[in-house]
């Protein structure tokens, strides 16, 4: 009897450990689309990482106030605004999953973002909070906040690169 209980009860924890592990897979794969998304300005990717509705804070670099928008917009925006850099590469690291109940979910990632333009680099470093929703058997964002840690480099090259990016449209 005890043998056939222990037996049980490692088999309960192999299916809860391997659900949490498919679950973490896919928060993870979600975090990624938007990160690698938008560097290869794949706006398909990073748009089906969002929920239809999105609430971005990145107070902690502009000031100002969170904003809910349209997925939509979001990406028309960053699809508009991007491409001004020569290049950009957004390092998202250490994924950690701190809360998962059913078919929500929250999650932590470090970041390194660096922004190329000519011979001029900005590159910040940081965290995001995300709160995610399971949709249709994958994980959404419905909520994403940027904590901005540290910068280095020329953050005017924001600037040159939106007028960089309104030109060539």
């Amino acid at each position: 009897m005890q043998r056939k209980l222990t037996s049980t009860l490692a088999a309960v924890a192999m299916i809860g450990t391997a659900a949490f592990a498919e679950e973490q897979t896919g928060i993870s794969t979600t975090i990624t689309d938007i990160a690698a998304g938008a560097d290869r300005h794949d706006w398909a990717r990073v748009r089906g990482a969002f929920a239809d509705d999105v609430t971005i804070d990145y107070t902690s670099l502009w000031g100002g106030e969170p904003a809910t928008q349209p997925a939509n917009d979001l990406v028309a925006g960053w699809s508009a605004f991007l491409p001004g850099f020569d290049n950009t590469h957004h390092m998202v690291t250490n994924h950690t999953i701190t809360s998962l109940s059913g078919n929500t979910a929250t999650a932590q990632a470090d970041f390194t973002a660096t922004h190329r333009l000519d011979d001029g680099l900005w590159v910040l470093g940081g965290r995001y909070d995300y709160a995610l929703e399971k949709s249709d058997d994958r994980w959404v964002v419905t909520s994403m906040t940027m904590t901005a840690l540290w910068e280095t480099g020329d953050r005017g090259l924001v600037t040159i690169a939106g007028q960089r990016a309104a030109e060539a449209n």
